[in-house]
């Protein structure tokens, strides 16, 4: 049985890594089966949130003005991670978020990892649910839903949950077995900074039709940048 390993949660703009962004990290780091280390913070996303994303995590924009950017704050995930495995519920989706910001910013994020959400869809196919808030209720867990440290925290619990009710059934298969570490494959892609032609177009752009723009465009990748130019002169023209 993996007992020493780090859960990772991430709340985000949407649910694409090429083009959503990070704006909560939670993690709870746990040694020998005992949690030894929590850390959260929010994360500017260089963008306004849309309302959906607000109603269902309770994060307004005005709260993440302050907050340290992904770049700031990636070398304190890095180091915190470390060489452990990662645990999580539906674990590749923030995995893919972590790993196409630090190969951004030309860091190295391969990682081995357990999924809670693979091991509930084996062996919880009777219940209509095999969400994390669902199987949290079901299992009496306490859940601070839709929030990264409190998701983190209760994917913690369920994984020594499911552990106590599953693990000698599913090792019988061995090296197949859920409950170990298994390679996340994600590709991610290096995104290049905007150039300063596009800052300088999409700034007189706004200026010209007196457009509010809803996110910032110093944080914008290249290929994010060309996708509103195109978007602007489509709608508005030059």
């Amino acid at each position: 049985m993996t007992d020493s390993y780090v859960c990772i949660d991430l709340e985000t703009t949407g649910l694409n890594p090429k083009t959503d962004r990070i704006i909560e990290i939670g993690i709870v780091r746990v040694q020998d089966n005992e949690v030894v280390q929590e850390w959260e913070t929010l994360v500017n996303p260089g963008r306004n949130l849309e309302e959906r994303i607000t109603e269902l995590t309770g994060i307004k924009d005005e709260q993440l003005v302050s907050a340290p950017t992904v770049e700031e704050v990636l070398p304190t995930l890095l180091e915190i991670v470390g060489d452990n495995p990662l645990l999580g519920h539906g674990v590749l989706f923030d995995y893919s978020f972590v790993k196409k910001a630090a190969v951004n910013r030309k860091m190295v994020f391969e990682k081995d990892g357990i999924d809670t959400l693979r091991i509930a869809r084996k062996y919880l196919t009777d219940l209509e649910s095999r969400g994390l808030g669902y199987l949290c209720k079901y299992y009496g867990i306490n859940h601070n839903a839709h929030r990264a440290l409190g998701d983190a925290r209760a994917t913690v619990e369920l994984y020594r949950k499911l552990t106590e009710l599953f693990y000698e059934k599913e090792e019988m298969q061995g090296d197949k077995s859920l409950f170990r570490p298994k390679r996340l494959c994600y590709h991610a892609k290096r995104e290049t900074p905007i150039t300063i032609p596009q800052k300088e177009q999409l700034y007189k752009l706004a200026d010209k039709h007196k457009l509010i723009l809803d996110y910032d465009i110093a944080k914008l990748t290249r290929s994010e940048a060309s996708r509103r130019i195109d978007r602007i002169l489509a709608e508005y023209g030059r």
